[in-house]
């Protein structure tokens, strides 16, 4: 893996830090402080496009995202005085990051990474936003491409590892020394929160770089990310050679129900949620249609079809990915995702950053194709050891959180990375309880209630990121995490659990 860049920020004329953190404070002086911050940082390697005095109150747009970003740069509003900081940092001769840091009035001495959803290179300004409404120092960038598409990754792998690994070590790397600058201090505490692709992110900062964070919070890590992918990208192809063999929608419920009849009651409570879905071993087979009965019942090949949805993936007997959990609505959910058009991260991650040619059908993928991309492993996007050492000795904590009823990806992953973690610590549940918890949430959808949300809360038990605080700063380990009530659908709580 290529070393990561480090660059430093630092004021071009002297300032005591005294003087600098009492005009940061006097509202008077943070505007004009903030504006007049890009003549007094150098930033080796950087660009800075604007430093900008943003108001409390102030609904921010986000006119120059990609327009491939859509939905993912909504407006958000801020609440608290803040130093808008924008740049683009070179990363190699043929690459770059776009980032910002936002700077807010009401700054706690706290630094927060924010990592990067699904293929994007959009910055994730809603987690920003929620970041800097805490009083964290908050930093995001495009992951070093533009738009919500991997074509940049063709022949360059140097954005590969942008995306991989480096645009967040930059970023941060950038994002601390210019939060010393403005406040004339060190950051006290730094930490990360990330779902999905930043989940991700999240466990390869633990492992490779293990000095950058003292708090990790990650949701739904997409995990085994080329084994993800392959197994992402044969849903379009199952259901289109399906056909009517797919069970149509008035279907649906009859395998919800099913699924819940077969396996509702293993957590001892009748109430729609399998609070562990890993002990169900639903058998579609059963919904079959009788001999005359013509509803709410399924053929033989719909059932053959759910049993291919909800199966692991091999290739010549290599396994590569989970199975789908079981659960009510999820066979809707793998139809909404993917029944319309090849999942576009998985056919983008394989057309320019696997094989480097555009024309490549994922649609007709064969075994060979998905062992060469797990081979190939772009950038060392599949490279975890499950070895975390060096950031348990430091003292650093790291709170997982898996959602159980999303089809983006399998919560039997994060029970899988548990077990790899343990096993390759040689740690007891109990031992591992010290620096890494995990919480498994039945009834929570993809990055549903996690970060960027807005939640109704910053009390630590009620708050994930919150709650991280509190553990690295004052040793008191999140024994639950909360339903926020956002997304519906939650239980009241999870307990941290160990998996076997």
């Amino acid at each position: 893996m290529a070393a990561s860049m480090h660059v430093s920020a630092q004021f071009q004329e002297p300032f005591t830090a005294a003087s600098i953190v009492a005009a940061t404070y006097a509202s008077a002086q943070f505007p004009k402080l903030c504006d007049s911050l890009a003549s007094k940082l150098s930033i080796p390697n950087a660009t800075i496009s604007s430093t900008t005095f943003v108001a409390a109150g102030t609904t921010l747009d986000f006119p120059e995202a990609d327009p491939t970003c859509g939905d993912l740069a909504p407006p958000q509003l801020i609440s608290a005085d803040m130093c808008r900081v924008m740049l683009t940092v070179t990363t190699s001769a043929r690459s770059h990051i776009v980032m910002e840091t936002w700077l807010p009035s009401n700054w706690t001495g706290r630094f927060l990474a924010t990592g990067n959803y699904g293929i994007r290179g959009c910055i994730q300004f809603d987690d920003m936003a929620y970041g800097a409404s805490l009083g964290f120092a908050t930093t995001g960038s495009d992951n070093g491409h533009s738009g919500q598409n991997g074509t940049e990754f063709l022949n360059n792998p140097d954005i590969v590892d942008d995306f991989v690994f480096r645009a967040l070590v930059t970023s941060v790397h950038v994002g601390k020394d210019i939060t010393r600058a403005f406040f004339g201090r060190a950051v006290k505490k730094s930490y990360f929160l990330g779902c999905g692709t930043g989940g991700l992110q999240g466990w390869r900062m633990a492992q490779d770089f293990p000095d950058e964070f003292d708090g990790i919070v990650v949701t739904n890590p997409a995990l085994a990310w080329t084994g993800l992918l392959s197994w992402n990208a044969r849903f379009f192809p199952l259901i289109q050679n399906a056909g009517a063999d797919f069970p149509p929608r008035h279907l649906w419920p009859v395998v919800d129900d099913g699924i819940l009849a077969q396996c509702d009651g293993l957590d001892g409570a009748l109430d729609g949620i399998l609070e562990e879905p890993s002990r169900c071993d639903f058998k579609p087979e059963a919904l079959i249609c009788a001999p005359g009965q013509t509803a709410s019942c399924l053929t033989s090949q719909q059932a053959a079809t759910v049993r291919a949805v909800f199966s692991p993936l091999f290739a010549r007997s290599s396994f590569m990915y989970p199975a789908l959990q079981f659960g009510p609505r999820l066979l809707e959910q793998v139809f909404e995702i993917y029944g319309g058009a090849q999942f576009v991260i998985a056919d983008d991650w394989y057309r320019f950053a696997v094989f480097n040619d555009p024309t490549f059908n994922t649609t007709i993928m064969t075994p060979d194709d998905i062992l060469f991309a797990q081979r190939s492993n772009p950038g060392g996007i599949n490279t975890f050891s499950g070895d975390i050492s060096k950031f348990k000795k430091r003292g650093s904590k790291i709170l997982h959180y898996q959602g159980q009823s999303g089809a983006f990806v399998s919560s039997h992953s994060s029970n899988q990375y548990y077990e790899m973690v343990a096993e390759r610590m040689r740690m007891q549940p109990a031992a591992l309880d010290e620096f890494y918890r995990f919480f498994r949430i039945s009834g929570m959808d993809h990055c549903a209630g996690g970060p960027g949300q807005e939640l109704p809360s910053v009390d630590p038990d009620q708050n994930a990121v919150m709650s991280m605080v509190r553990w690295v700063e004052e040793g008191v380990a999140p024994n639950t995490i909360l339903d926020q009530g956002v997304g519906g659908g939650f239980p009241e709580s999870a307990l941290p659990i160990s998996v076997s």
